[in-house]
């Protein structure tokens, strides 16, 4: 393998020992055929200059890396699914592959799998990924990047050339393996796990673990265990934060699938708003909408309140207790910069903030159905720098309705911050970039009646531009 000067492995994990994480092997796959790669984000960790075969040997083979992982991992962990504790989960179709450097940042990212087959975790599964589940990762995690969502991103994409039976879709479907690069797959179930076993000793080794790698500023914390879920609290509503200003529905908010760096990740039934609505679900099996868009902050309030759970074995209740009743002050905070980030917006202090994001949601609600969410952000980029496009707009009629008014008026004091980026190509187009659940499904459909890869390889490329545009740092 050509071996960038940017290619730093660095492998941490295994260092925690085996009741961490099992040695597994990768699938022996009847056929690899790369249907992605993200050349981008393979830069950012010297891997751009594979080429073509040497990319598939290591994301379709899974050869390991050089001075990586000898061996893949299937990390330990268990969870609360819907809110019901299951003690027999861990990485049943995925693995931990490698452990690399970024370049520029130094940060430490994971290369983990999705489709890599059985493991001792898998049960009754067979390890499997549907390609239109893959097809559908990439396309959300493109998507949320480019809102300014933090998120895992899909690195690579293989079809693996069997066919899988799968009950809440058409079967036989096409299958395939994801390798995603995220920053760390430690998540709150890892925790859990170590407590439901009342292992105090691994709990402890796992905070040194996670401070010393992610939060290093805690290294002189006098309670660590108390000082890294303040700062995973803090993370948590930053994310939920964005999650709500992209209109974004993860749909199974489970606390295996929250990780200690505040980062997204694993997207199963996600979907985005076509429009404002609290009552909005991603997952058609959700009935009772716990995960629905409006209650997303809830549903981290509640998955924090298991990790601190988890800690109170090494750690005392009460400051924990205390540190996640700031979860709703924190989340407010969190979600008014999120908006403001969102409309490209200088803030004006807290107070009037919330007070324009208030508007912000009276107006998208009043709006109703003719107003998209996404639309909403597009036209309304810049406060008021953008009030000659938007009245000229598509929307320009519900814009100057009554039910603007008061939105309108909130926006005059607000400056855009770097009102460069209205002058993109991207903000002269009548319609923004969304992606909403039919044109997923026509995405797919190409693929799937006529393997057709060119709507899917132009739908990135929009949403490239999209994230060009908006230029979320």
């Amino acid at each position: 393998m050509p071996v960038s000067s940017a290619y730093q492995p660095d492998p941490q994990f295994p260092q925690l020992g085996p009741e961490f994480a099992d040695p597994v092997r990768a699938a022996d796959f009847p056929a690899t055929t790369l249907r992605f790669r993200n050349d981008r984000a393979a830069a950012s960790v010297g891997l751009g200059a594979l080429t073509d075969a040497e990319w598939i040997a290591h994301f379709g083979r899974f050869q390991p890396l050089p001075g990586n992982l000898a061996e893949p991992l299937a990390m330990r962990y268990h969870g609360h699914q819907f809110r019901s504790y299951n003690p027999e989960i861990g990485d049943g179709r995925g693995f931990l592959f490698a452990q690399l450097r970024e370049a520029g940042t130094g940060r430490l990212l994971d290369l983990g799998t999705k489709g890599s087959g059985q493991t001792p975790y898998s049960r009754f599964g067979d390890g499997r990924l549907t390609l239109k589940g893959g097809v559908r990762e990439v396309l959300a995690t493109a998507m949320l990047e480019a809102l300014g969502v933090p998120t895992s991103r899909s690195f690579s994409l293989v079809e693996t050339g069997e066919n899988l039976q799968r009950n809440d879709e058409p079967s036989p479907t096409r299958s395939a393996v994801l390798t995603r690069l995220s920053h760390s797959h430690i998540r709150f179930g890892t925790f859990q796990r170590h407590a439901y076993f009342d292992r105090a000793d691994l709990i402890g080794a796992l905070v040194e673990h996670v401070v010393q790698t992610y939060y290093p500023g805690l290294g002189n914390a006098e309670d660590k265990p108390l000082a890294l879920f303040q700062a995973v609290l803090g993370r948590s509503a930053e994310l939920v934060g964005r999650w709500m200003a992209a209109g974004f529905v993860h749909g199974v908010l489970n606390t295996d699938n929250m990780n200690l760096t505040g980062e997204s990740f694993d997207y199963g039934p996600y979907r985005f708003l076509p429009r404002n609505d609290p009552n909005f679900t991603a997952a058609y099996f959700d009935e009772t909408g716990l995960y629905a868009f409006g209650r997303q902050p809830e549903a981290m309030f509640w998955n924090l309140r298991q990790l601190a759970g988890a800690l109170t074995l090494v750690t005392p209740a009460e400051p924990l207790v205390e540190a996640i009743n700031r979860f709703s002050p924190a989340y407010r905070t969190a979600l008014a910069d999120s908006m403001l980030r969102r409309l490209g917006l200088v803030s004006r202090g807290a107070d009037e903030d919330i007070d324009l994001v208030n508007a912000a949601f009276k107006a998208l609600a009043e709006g109703g159905a003719p107003l998209r969410w996404e639309p909403f952000f597009f036209d309304w980029f810049g406060g008021l720098a953008s009030e000659r496009r938007a009245l000229a707009g598509l929307r320009g009629a519900i814009y100057g309705g009554e039910a603007f008014a008061d939105f309108r008026a909130k926006l005059a004091p607000y400056e855009m911050e770097r009102p460069i980026r209205l002058a993109a190509a991207y903000f002269a187009q009548p319609e923004p970039e969304e992606l909403l659940y039919d044109e997923i499904e026509a995405i797919w459909a190409a693929i799937a009646e006529h393997d057709d890869w060119r709507p899917f390889g132009a739908k990135l490329a929009r949403i490239e531009a999209a994230r060009l545009a908006w230029d979320y740092r």
